[in-house]
């Protein structure tokens, strides 16, 4: 039996096809340009496999709600040329299979909640991070993904500000200096005038970003009470989550009980950012045995 995974985000389209063990048997990268030609050459590449069902996991924010005549929408991008864009519209009038459509982190998370399942490390939670060109997060409680009138935006969250970065507007286009204002890829060109892979992970600018990560990090275990919280993107490096870990100890000041830190706050499982395809094979499959 062969699943879909598209994984749509704002940059480059990764389409893959797997088996019921989650394994990659063929995978394509598609750039994000318009949504007609995007989505004509999604359609081309599925129709070479006869899959048995697909998720899609994208960019957003999305309409999830099935009750709404939007659902299955891309809505309020700031990404020219796609908002109101109906996805998961096309995609079912051009492959008749089951379909899964959530968000790309919600992918993710469900991936990595999918591969700690499978090595029986016995987790009923986990929240999904990833620091890239944007900040977002996704969350699983037993098996379900978090979200009711929309899906979280956990990389809009507002921070208390580092004392040594007060004078950093933010670049979000929303609200300036929200989680994602302060941490995303493009934060190290607004501040510094070059790009993250290009500063020494010396630099304060780590200490700072370090700082912010890790009060997305205490709100999380606060409001939800996870097993696990993992990290991932571009900007995620092991060096900036052992700050992270440090932060985090410092602002929870021992007020509850969290698994020894090296456990609790994590990179994926999943190499090269690939837990996207993960959850989406599962959520695919998950689709056949509902």
């Amino acid at each position: 039996m062969l699943l879909g995974s598209i994984e749509a985000g704002g940059t480059k389209f990764v389409c893959a096809v797997g088996n019921e063990d989650y394994q990659v048997k063929d995978q394509i990268q598609i750039p994000t340009t318009t949504p007609e030609e995007t989505l004509s050459a999604v359609v081309k590449y599925f129709k070479q496999f006869d899959i048995a069902a697909l998720s899609i996991a994208s960019f957003g924010p999305i309409e999830i709600r099935k009750t709404s005549p939007k659902y299955g929408f891309i809505t309020t991008t700031p990404k020219p040329g796609w908002k109101d864009t109906d996805f998961l519209g096309y995609m079912k009038k051009e492959i008749n299979v089951p379909m899964a459509w959530t968000t790309d982190v919600n992918g993710s998370a469900y991936g990595e909640y999918t591969m700690s399942t499978l090595f029986n490390e016995k987790i009923n939670s986990l929240v999904y991070y990833t620091i890239g060109t944007g900040v977002g997060a996704g969350a699983v409680i037993d098996g379900h993904l978090i979200g009711g009138i929309g899906h979280p935006e956990m990389g809009h969250v507002p921070l208390k500000r580092h004392p040594e970065d007060l004078d950093f507007k933010g670049v979000c286009p929303y609200h300036g200096d929200c989680l994602e204002g302060l941490v995303a890829g493009p934060t190290f060109e607004a501040r510094l005038g070059k790009k993250g892979k290009d500063v020494p992970l010396t630099d304060k600018t780590w200490d700072i970003l370090a700082y912010y990560i890790a009060q997305a990090a205490v709100q999380s275990t606060l409001i939800l009470r996870p097993n696990k919280i993992v990290f991932g993107g571009g900007v995620t490096n092991a060096t900036l989550l052992e700050k992270v870990r440090k932060e985090f100890d410092k602002l929870l000041n021992g007020y509850v009980t969290v698994p020894d830190l090296d456990q609790y706050i994590t990179m994926p499982q999943v190499k090269n950012n690939g837990s996207a395809n993960v959850g989406n094979f599962a959520l695919a499959e998950k689709l056949l045995t509902e």
